[in-house]
């Protein structure tokens, strides 16, 4: 037995490896936020434990308080229609129209529409504090913030001009609630305490969700005012929703027309909670102590269950930088992942205005199945049926069989108009993707009856798309845009990446019609045995099969074709390697986005260069790094972006745990001389 083989096969102290990485904080800083939720809500804060200090910075900290069911609609004054956002294309002898007017009137209405909310700004309130809440930075001193990750409690401990403040901060995992314990000697005084602020929507594209200069626009009442309980009701044009804020002898008072101050006189540590939740639901309120306990046991079951992987014993320094990833990213997205598919930047803020963007959904969550935690993906892959309906009707008016799954949506399906986003097809075989990996977690007929329709349904809009030429073969035709967004859509057509995932995903199709006893459809077999091989240049993949054949810019998405997805019959892994070399090399790195880095990871491991997967993963790239609290940051419009935490894990997990076909050795995607430790992990297809 190895040196390896033995390291793998010990236990891990998963306690040891989560709580290495708890984050710390000691100092006030525009990327110094941290997160509390349970995929449903998120509680986002400063380093006061609180929403005190979001407008300090330039640009601002985005701290918001973000649900999967609290969504807004302006109304809609213009009476817009969908098909006003339509143009009509010609596609293989018909007429097709795509909701492209992005920049209409009605294009900008139904892009915006529906838009997540911020359901509330809780921050300090103190003596003497201005009207909106601002605050001097230089008040707050002697930091130390720190997330223990094992139990999901964020401690925040500083000086507040000269006196000490404690504050615990948790989110409940039963329901959407934040709660908080406070202590310092300033609440005796009355000289401190929780400010609630509410506002209208921004309804923006951003990290700005919140309007204050609408003051008229919306309401809020408070309906219950005692010495234990505070009950707010909110109505924002058609959106109402609740928050209970639940004490212990508090005092609250209007500070403002959708302002209150909440204080305790006369001691020196106070808990408060608050539940947010819709007029339908019962809004029983939570308290601090249970919260607590709720989220210790929650987030103890969490680490201890699911894989787990233990760099600690490789010598290589890169190693602790990919574990930290790897722990920070098992949390961020666990709570940012519920019933919907989440937004690039999660429950944190409103980039595309807070929608799902089904192309980011297998970068979300297909590392879930990899670390032992189905039921996470599950949840939103329920919602997929749920717009099916929605789904149907695009492909019914493009004149299409199936279900045409859309890039960008609000819970209730409907595509939101896009220049780009619209002619995107790679979102279409991730739900077959994503109920492979469940069935391949779970290989019973219970799964593959659960899912079986949406297989079936995504299929058939697949084979229906790919049009024959006059000598019988398939192509993926224009209007089309690929996963490397840089292509003019009327001039595009079989982008390298999208071919071969048309093989793999109307090939996995087949075998879910033969798991079933059901015959294969011939046209899937026609279109699996007859579609075009991507374009080669130069010894290379290109990455469409018109000219300019590549842009050098934007995502390498070429490289996914091996990588993210298994060998097909349309790859060769020497072309591949020989495109990853090229792309390395000659690629304008400073325009690519978080989830490339694992994507060359990944091509390059399935390619037999685990020492290049390694160096891809940890590229040293504006775009690829991972801020203290685990998130990948890109730019200001994007303070984060979990696509790059979700594919990273994906990468680790398929590195450790290997793949189909991959060489037979502990850890194939990862230096051979490195002890690598893991457990519960899947290997990927």
């Amino acid at each position: 037995m190895t040196a390896t083989n033995l390291i793998a096969a010990e236990p891990i102290d998963r306690r040891a490896v989560v709580t290495r990485h708890n984050v710390v904080h000691r100092s006030a800083d525009a990327k110094h936020f941290l997160q509390v939720g349970n995929g449903e809500f998120a509680f986002a804060m400063d380093v006061t434990g609180l929403q005190t200090l979001d407008r300090e910075f330039e640009p601002a900290i985005p701290l918001h308080t973000m649900s999967n069911w609290g969504w807004h609609r302006f109304p809609n004054d213009g009476s817009y229609r969908y098909e006003q956002t339509l143009s009509e294309f010609e596609v293989g002898g018909r007429t097709i129209t795509y909701a492209d007017r992005q920049k209409s009137p009605a294009g900008e209405y139904f892009r915006a529409n529906p838009h997540r909310v911020n359901l509330a700004r809780i921050g300090l309130w103190w003596e003497g504090q201005d009207a909106d809440g601002s605050a001097d930075l230089a008040a707050f001193t002697e930091i130390e913030q720190e997330l223990d990750l094992w139990s999901g409690c964020v401690t925040s401990r500083y000086k507040f001009r000269g006196e000490p403040v404690t504050v615990q901060t948790v989110a409940d995992p039963r329901m959407d609630a934040v709660a908080f314990r406070i202590q310092s000697p300033l609440l005796e005084s009355g000289q401190l305490g929780v400010a609630v602020r509410f506002s209208y929507p921004a309804g923006e594209w951003g990290p700005a969700a919140d309007d204050f200069s609408q003051p008229d626009a919306h309401a809020t009442q408070l309906h219950d005012s005692g010495a234990d309980v505070a009950a707010f009701s909110r109505t924002l044009d058609d959106f109402k929703y609740s928050v209970l804020a639940v004490g212990d002898k508090q005092s609250v008072e209007s500070i403002g027309q959708h302002a209150w101050r909440i204080t305790w006189p006369g001691a020196e540590s106070a808990d408060i909670a608050f539940r947010f939740s819709t007029p339908e639901t019962v809004n029983k309120g939570a308290t601090f102590d249970v919260a607590r306990s709720r989220a210790a046991a929650h987030w103890k079951e969490f680490w201890r269950s699911g894989g787990a992987i233990d760099l600690g014993a490789v010598d290589d320094p890169r190693a602790r930088e990919i574990e930290r990833r790897v722990v920070l990213s098992q949390y961020l997205t666990a709570i940012q992942n519920g019933s919907l598919p989440p937004q690039e930047t999660g429950l944190l803020c409103n980039s595309w205005f807070g929608k799902q963007h089904l192309e980011m959904h297998w970068w979300h969550a297909a590392h879930f199945p990899l670390w032992g935690r189905p039921e996470i993906l599950a949840r939103s892959m329920d919602w997929y049926r749920q717009i099916t309906p929605q789904a149907r009707r695009i492909a019914e008016r493009q004149g299409y069989d199936g279900v045409r799954w859309p890039k960008m949506c609000g819970p209730d399906g409907i595509s939101s108009p896009s220049g780009v986003g619209e002619f995107l097809v790679w979102q279409q075989p991730h739900v077959i993707w994503l109920a492979e990996s469940l069935y391949r977690t779970a290989p019973t007929a219970e799964t593959r009856a659960e899912y079986a329709e949406l297989v079936d349904q995504t299929a058939r809009f697949m084979a229906d798309f790919a049009v024959a030429d006059e000598h019988g073969n398939y192509h993926l035709p224009a209007p089309l845009i690929p996963a490397q967004e840089c292509y003019r859509p009327r001039e595009t057509r079989d982008p390298t990446f999208e071919l071969a995932y048309w093989h793999w995903a109307l090939s996995t199709a087949q075998q879910w019609r033969t798991r079933a006893g059901l015959p294969r459809e011939q046209q899937w077999d026609r279109v699996i045995d007859h579609l075009a091989h991507p374009a080669v240049r130069s010894g290379q993949y290109a990455a469409v099969a018109v000219d300019p054949f590549t842009n050098w810019h934007d995502h390498p998405s070429m490289l996914c074709a091996l990588g993210v997805l298994p060998r097909t019959p349309l790859i060769d892994p020497a072309i591949m390697r020989a495109t990853a070399d090229s792309v390395e090399e000659d690629w304008d790195w400073q325009s690519t986005w978080g989830w490339d880095y694992p994507v060359m990871a990944m091509t390059r491991a399935r390619c037999g260069q685990p020492e290049l997967a390694v160096a891809a993963l940890l590229r040293d790239s504006p775009k690829n790094g991972y801020l203290p609290n685990g998130h990948n940051y890109q730019e200001p419009r994007l303070p984060i972006y979990l696509p790059g935490n979700g594919g990273t894990l994906t990468a680790v997990a398929m590195m450790a745990a290997g793949w189909e076909g991959a060489p037979d050795r502990p850890a194939p995607g990862f230096p051979a001389d490195w002890p690598v430790r893991f457990e519960g992990l899947a290997p990927m297809p």
